[in-house]
């Protein structure tokens, strides 16, 4: 007899990160597929979107760290299981994790869970606490770079084990971010209200304020471009955006260095947005300066989706999601000098040329990164798991 695919994902908050758009795509595409399809969070700005009549969200406090929370959840997360008969646990952080494992050991239910980052670690403990991400049934790396990651630092884990490691690229809509679907009122709307002039050239940085994305980075670099011999060079508007999440000190330093660096007229900074085509619809370039790799790098392919150029460091997923020199350009990890000088290159380059750029990098996401290939490899890998049961 076949049965009714049942699965629950549970995540700290369903925010507007990439994580958490994989996890609400995932959730949807599972209800279209005629999968029942459930969600554990603590909250989130996506929630609002959840279309109730097909996902069905229940608020725990899955974000907490603490160990008493932890198993509480796990209690908890063990009942709905039960009382929904779920066939599949997918758990997309740590600290969740630790309480999905218990409730699948409890309740004998296949367990997933998707590395989304390299989850540094510098003694025993911490290396025990993350290897939570690799005690499932089934381990999902977002890219090579994270699949070498987890097979260097935890490949004892599935010798001799049953435990499958794969990799399944990120994926994003590519429908959403499309260049010739954002209407040119909003554009237009978006630019008045934070003041930029279009007529410059437009680079963009977006990303959460933390230190390890590197907009101090990008600032430093920003100083050689405007010192730049050719003076044309100067007609540029940087925009950072990007919530500080609390990190109203980090966020005060980036303000103080553009002043230092007298760049007041040229950098921009920009909270939120809530419709991220928009602010890829306004740029001529798009900047990824992390200085720690990157576990997939979502922007970069965002920005390729949007047949914008992009230039990303050369470490971490950047480099499998990049076609170099092709569909954007890598530049040395925190090398401030080669970055300035990627950014001069691009801005140099004509009109045609950024269009084919753009247009290659559209191509190199749909064939790649789209977000229903995606879904429908997880959704594959799920019937797997409940066919071996």
């Amino acid at each position: 007899m076949k049965i009714k695919m049942k699965v629950l994902q549970v995540i700290p908050r369903l925010g507007y990160g990439g994580t958490e758009t994989g996890c609400y795509d995932l959730a949807h595409f599972l209800a279209e597929e005629n999968c029942k399809s459930f969600i554990v969070t603590s909250g989130g700005e996506l929630l609002k979107y959840i279309k109730k009549k097909s996902v069905k969200v229940f608020r725990l406090p899955v974000h907490s760290k603490n160990p008493i929370l932890i198993f509480f959840n796990s209690l908890i997360i063990s009942l709905i299981i039960i009382l929904y008969n779920i066939n599949i646990v997918h758990a997309r952080s740590r600290a969740p994790a630790w309480s999905c494992f218990i409730a699948t050991k409890l309740t004998m239910r296949k367990f997933v869970t998707t590395f989304h980052g390299t989850y540094n670690f510098n003694n025993k403990f911490k290396k025990f606490y993350n290897s939570v991400m690799v005690r499932s049934h089934l381990v999902i790396g977002g890219s090579n770079f994270i699949f070498s990651h987890i097979n260097s630092n935890y490949g004892n884990f599935f010798r001799g084990s049953r435990r499958k490691l794969l990799v399944i690229f990120r994926g994003i809509n590519i429908n959403y971010f499309h260049s010739s679907r954002i209407p040119i009122s909003k554009i237009d709307n978006f630019s008045k209200k934070h003041n930029i002039d279009r007529n410059q050239f437009i680079i963009l940085m977006p990303g959460r304020l933390t230190n390890w994305k590197g907009q101090k980075l990008f600032i430093e670099s920003l100083k050689l471009v405007l010192n730049h011999e050719n003076s044309s060079m100067q007609s540029f508007q940087a925009i950072i955006l990007g919530d500080e999440q609390g990190r109203s000190v980090y966020k005060k330093q980036l303000i103080d260095l553009v002043q230092q660096n007298r760049l007041g007229k040229f950098v921009k900074f920009i909270s939120h947005c809530d419709e991220m085509p928009i602010a890829y619809g306004i740029s001529n370039l798009v900047c990824s300066c992390s200085i720690e790799p990157e576990a997939f790098g979502r922007v970069a392919v965002e920005a390729q989706s949007m047949e914008v150029p992009i230039i990303a460091s050369d470490i971490g997923g950047s480099t499998e999601t990049i076609i170099k020199d092709k569909t954007g350009f890598l530049f040395k990890s925190g090398d401030v000098n080669n970055l300035a000088n990627t950014i001069l290159m691009v801005m140099q380059k004509d009109y045609n040329s950024l269009k084919s750029i753009g247009s290659e990098g559209r191509k190199n996401v749909l064939k790649k990164f789209d977000v229903d290939k995606m879904c429908r490899t997880t959704f594959t890998e799920y019937k797997k798991l409940i066919e071996l049961s």
